[in-house]
């Protein structure tokens, strides 16, 4: 017989804000530096404390809730679904899953592509994919992959190696071989990387917690060029920048290069875990049954989920209102660099913006920035991140920078 136990204990909606701060202190592991913040609602822009403050959210859970809180088309679609089915085996068919794919390959210029559960898992599987591929083409010795430096693709152990950042390997060794890295954006450095064992280069169009560095796009259209003369696959992490997040779909068709593996994951069903990989027809046809799988990976509800985010974002005119209050946030935040020495550089595509800063600590401004109403977070070299949600209004662009204007005078003072 199973032990008894006190239930009452676990009412955690009884439980005082303080008894929630204790009990993640306690028992959750340290791996993340808590703001002094516990939110408990969230509507479109906004997010709520215990003490019922709004905030405007500019992180949308780290590029996640792309159609901001709570939105009416994911809440039918995800109430509807957990009446009809969970979870079934990947062994068995089901229609969101099969639906979602066929729009996906639609959408994205892909022809196939594997479900999974996080950005992470989706570059593990674009990983695998391009290994298998190369392997079987050219000889087992093609197996390496070459990413950049300040990129960032996964905390597994094989993706935290892809990262090219030693802060996120520290005191995980022995790490896995076969990847190497390139110091920057130009033909050179690839080739001082390059070995006869190399069978991919993997980058991210826009590096997110790199300090949202747009790669230039000369570049990745000469990377394209050099991986098609050496038998190289091209893989696109769009695990951030995926999603309408760059003011199309998918970044590389902005950019006008197109890889031939791509992953997304994050706001791809709105707040749900969901992770795809998408590939070529000929790439794909290295997995076969058996070869890669995932318990929960395009499950129904995360599927039904995805669904009714592609099918907003693709809406007539979406994509369009994206870029214009994309182009709204860089002029006004422009204008902050202009009326503020302590801000370096503006640099970003879409709704995914950075504000390098000098001579002040971009984590005292994203404080500064939570004191008055407003949720941003930080990057890489010293930069304040900026992610609205994609239905964000020109309101929401111009409060938004209007709060953030207030707290680098604040700080800088």
């Amino acid at each position: 017989m199973m032990p008894e136990t006190n239930l009452t204990a676990f009412d955690h909606a009884s439980w005082s804000s303080q008894q929630i701060v204790d009990a993640d202190a306690s028992s959750v592991m340290h791996t993340y530096a808590r703001q002094p913040l516990q939110i408990v609602r969230g509507v479109g822009m906004y997010v709520y404390d215990t003490q019922g403050k709004d905030y405007l959210d500019f992180t949308s859970g780290i590029a996640v809730c792309g159609l901001g809180h709570c939105h009416p088309a994911l809440v039918e679609a995800v109430t509807d679904q957990v009446q009809t089915l969970w979870h079934m085996s990947n062994i068995y068919l089901t229609t969101p899953q099969a639906n979602l794919a066929a729009r996906l390959t639609e959408v994205s210029g892909f022809d196939r592509v594997f479900f999974c559960n996080s950005g992470a898992e989706a570059n593990e599987a674009a990983i695998k994919l391009v290994r298998r591929y190369s392997k079987k083409k050219y000889g087992a010795q093609k197996g390496e992959i070459l990413t950049f430096a300040n990129c960032f693709h996964g905390r597994t152990i094989a993706t935290v190696t892809a990262t090219a950042q030693p802060k996120y390997q520290e005191g995980f060794g022995p790490l896995p071989g076969g990847f190497r890295y390139v110091e920057d954006f130009t033909i050179d450095a690839v080739l001082a990387a390059l070995t006869a064992k190399t069978c991919a280069i993997m980058i991210e169009p826009i590096q997110g917690e790199g300090g949202v560095r747009p790669v230039p796009p000369d570049f990745l259209q000469a990377l394209r060029a050099f991986c098609d003369a050496h038998h190289l696959l091209l893989i696109f992490d769009e695990v951030q920048t995926g999603v309408g997040r760059s003011g199309a779909w998918l970044a590389w068709q902005r950019i006008g290069v197109k890889p031939d593996v791509i992953t997304m994951a994050k706001s791809l069903a709105g707040g749900l875990p969901i992770g795809a990989m998408m590939a070529t027809e000929e790439v794909a046809s290295a997995f076969t049954p058996g070869t890669h799988g995932s318990t929960f990976g395009g499950n129904p509800v995360a599927a039904r989920a995805a669904l009714a985010v592609l099918d907003t974002v693709m809406a007539p005119g979406f994509l369009e209102q994206v870029r214009r209050r994309g182009q709204q946030l860089y002029g006004l935040l422009c204008d902050l660099a202009m009326k503020y020495d302590v801000i370096s550089d503006v640099r970003g595509m879409g709704l995914m913006w950075g504000l390098e800063c000098k001579g002040i600590d971009a984590v005292s401004v994203m404080n500064a920035c939570r004191e008055h109403g407003l949720l941003v977070l930080t990057a890489s070299g010293n930069t304040v991140r900026l992610l609205p949600p994609l239905i964000a209004t020109s309101a929401d662009i111009e409060k938004a920078v209007s709060l953030l204007d207030e707290a680098i005078k604040e700080v800088s003072a």
